[in-house]
């Protein structure tokens, strides 16, 4: 009789969270307006590197733009490697899971010059090598071209299972052998708790079950 895999994928327990793409269209209309000023050569984006944030020589100054875009929904993607987030997901996510994420003020301005609402950059800076690969089913691909040798592939029909001892209390991390952000069930309870995310609208935010994503 075969061991029992001590971590079993299981639908509806852990999520790819991601700025919602589904929407079509241009996209948010924000645009970075002192980024060059902020960047730190050779670098071409503004997040370092191992993620966070450098010392910033001013304040990041954002401004929306209507004919660039949509106005920005309350998880947004693209800002120099961060997301720009809203006040109200900032609350969730510092009530939730204050440890997994960094967050920079920013001058956001609307079209006018006059100020717009709240919102913050923000990268999350947690990474943990909580992946139980043997009780997972994906590709792994292990190759020199990958700064760390390795890389998980989610595509095709992918259940994942995580090492709940590595977790611990963490809902929200990143994975060293892959790009994205993954969150459990009890994050997105509580942004769809306060409103965020409805059955008529993502306002920006996109959950992907890790179980056949």
């Amino acid at each position: 009789m075969e061991p029992i895999a001590k971590n079993q994928p299981k639908a509806g327990e852990f999520f790819k969270l991601r700025p919602d793409a589904t929407r079509g269209g241009k996209g948010h209309g924000v645009v970075f307006a002192n980024e060059d000023a902020l960047l730190t050569p050779p670098r071409i984006i503004l997040q370092p590197e191992g993620g966070g944030f450098p010392s910033l020589r001013e304040t990041p100054l954002l401004i929306y733009r209507p004919q660039e875009g949509v106005p920005p929904q309350d998880l947004e993607g693209g800002l120099s490697g961060y997301w720009l987030v809203s006040e109200r997901l900032r609350r969730v996510m510092e009530t939730v899971d204050s440890g997994a994420f960094a967050f920079a003020a920013v001058d956001y301005r609307l079209e006018d010059g006059s100020k717009g609402p709240t919102y913050l950059l923000c990268d999350v800076v947690r990474t943990l090598d909580a992946l139980d690969e043997e009780s997972s089913q994906l590709k792994i691909i292990i190759s020199d071209d990958y700064e760390a040798g390795k890389y998980y592939r989610l595509t095709g029909d992918v259940r994942l299972a995580f090492k709940r001892e590595v977790l611990g209390s963490a809902h929200v991390f990143k994975l060293p052998f892959h790009g994205g952000v993954f969150c459990d069930r009890i994050f997105k309870e509580a942004v769809e708790a306060a409103g965020i995310v409805t059955s008529r609208a993502s306002n920006g935010l996109w959950f992907e079950d890790v179980v056949n994503c």
